[in-house]
């Protein structure tokens, strides 16, 4: 009787240690079905567009048109990456566009007109940027000063201050033999490179899966097991080589993508795993009950506007790059719109207290997928923006619906 009675717990253990890929995909669908949709919808709406572009000019799949989309979704990427950081606190930040082009002037002037290294003038401008972010969350803090009053204000302070520095010629060429000018328009990884990158997530997957599924057994908790570990790694890999592979069929993986890659994976890790992201998504659900919890509440959210406005510099150093200029143009149009966009067609709430470092980098592709698309197709600008507005309102309404679905499930 003692043996059968061990030998059934031994089998209830291993039920609880290893879920198995069955288990991971209803755990996936009972998500889905509670209003934790994650990723999904920027996947489907990635094949949507793809499907559609490509079937109206076949060009949109070409592998030199995709590394083009790539060049050029480095900059508003790195933009909407600091506005995931304040949308987590349920902020907004209305100046990043004019932080950007500010950025891109104060390169010019530096770099161009004092003479300075440019290395010093990226630096300094991205200084500026965190700089203007710390002025807002003083406002913020002090003053009680919402967000979107005090960001508006700087949308039109800084875009001044960016006109006066340019002066009467409204733009300054940065030069085109330059490493910063190269970085933004022609410097490609080297192919090896680019597959050991590739090759890389699927290896950490497996590494920390194994730590994670190792610790939980210790302490008698279920785990997805490894199964699910391994499935999960060779989808991804897979996934990435093809990427690469057909980006090596044009010219390759534009360093530019890389760098902005790598800020990403940063920021999420920074998220995730730290203390300081812990607390951003405790002060975004609640900021009251965060604080009664011991968290600086204040410093977190100087923190998160200091880190938007100073990614906001460094889209504008990357954009600069791109164009080979610095002018009055930059930073406006549609760059406040595509960078928010991004990042809540990403997946990143509005609502605050949910979101991720990869939403930034899937909703900017989606972005400049758009963008790129109604180019080929030569339609005008106007298209553009309301094709692109519409697909913002989806993603809120999804987001709503989600948050709506969320909650509900929560009192059942």
């Amino acid at each position: 009787m003692t043996n059968i009675s061990d030998q059934l717990d031994r089998e209830d253990s291993r039920v609880r240690h290893d879920q198995g890929i069955g288990g991971a995909v209803r755990a996936f669908l009972d998500r889905v079905k509670s209003g934790d949709l994650g990723m999904l919808p920027v996947f489907i709406g990635l094949l949507l567009i793809s499907v559609v572009f490509s079937s109206l000019n076949p060009v949109f799949l070409a592998p030199n048109n995709l590394v083009n989309l790539l060049f050029d979704a480095a900059a508003i990427g790195l933009i909407s990456l600091g506005v995931v950081c304040v949308l987590l606190l349920g902020e907004i930040d209305l100046s990043i566009g004019s932080m950007s082009g500010l950025a891109s002037a104060l390169i010019g002037v530096l770099w161009v007109n004092a003479g300075l290294p440019w290395p010093f003038a990226v630096v300094l401008a991205v200084l500026a940027g965190a700089a203007v972010g710390l002025l807002y969350g003083f406002l913020r803090n002090k003053f009680e000063m919402p967000s979107f009053v005090a960001t508006l204000a700087g949308l039109l302070a800084l875009l001044g201050l960016q006109l006066y520095l340019l002066g009467s010629t409204g733009s300054i060429n940065l030069p085109y033999t330059s490493t910063l000018v190269k970085f933004g328009q022609i410097m490609i990884m080297p192919a090896w490179l680019s597959y050991i990158c590739a090759l890389l997530p699927g290896a950490v997957i497996v590494y920390t899966g194994m730590n994670t599924n190792n610790r939980r057994r210790a302490a008698n908790l279920s785990s997805p097991g490894m199964s699910v570990v391994f499935a999960k790694a060779i989808i991804i890999t897979v996934a990435l080589v093809f990427c690469v592979y057909y980006l090596e069929l044009g010219r390759g993986v534009p360093w530019m993508f890389a760098v902005f890659t790598v800020f990403v994976i940063a920021l999420e890790y920074a998220l995730r795993r730290t203390k300081w992201g812990r607390s951003m998504f405790a002060v975004g659900g609640n900021a009251e009950a965060a604080r009664r919890s011991g968290i600086n509440v204040r410093g977190i959210r100087m923190s998160a506007f200091m880190i938007c406005s100073a990614f906001a510099s460094l889209g504008g150093v990357f954009a600069a790059s791109r164009l080979a200029s610095a002018s009055q143009q930059a930073g406006t149009g549609d760059v406040n719109l595509n960078a928010i966009a991004a990042a809540v067609i990403g997946g990143t709430s509005l609502f605050g207290g949910r979101g991720s470092a990869w939403s930034a980098l899937l909703g900017v592709i989606v972005i400049q997928a758009i963008s790129n698309g109604l180019t080929l197709l030569n339609l005008s600008s106007s298209l553009r923006y309301m094709i692109t507005g519409a697909v913002l309102a989806i993603a809120v309404i999804v987001d709503s619906l989600a948050r709506r679905s969320r909650a509900s499930h929560g009192r059942a």
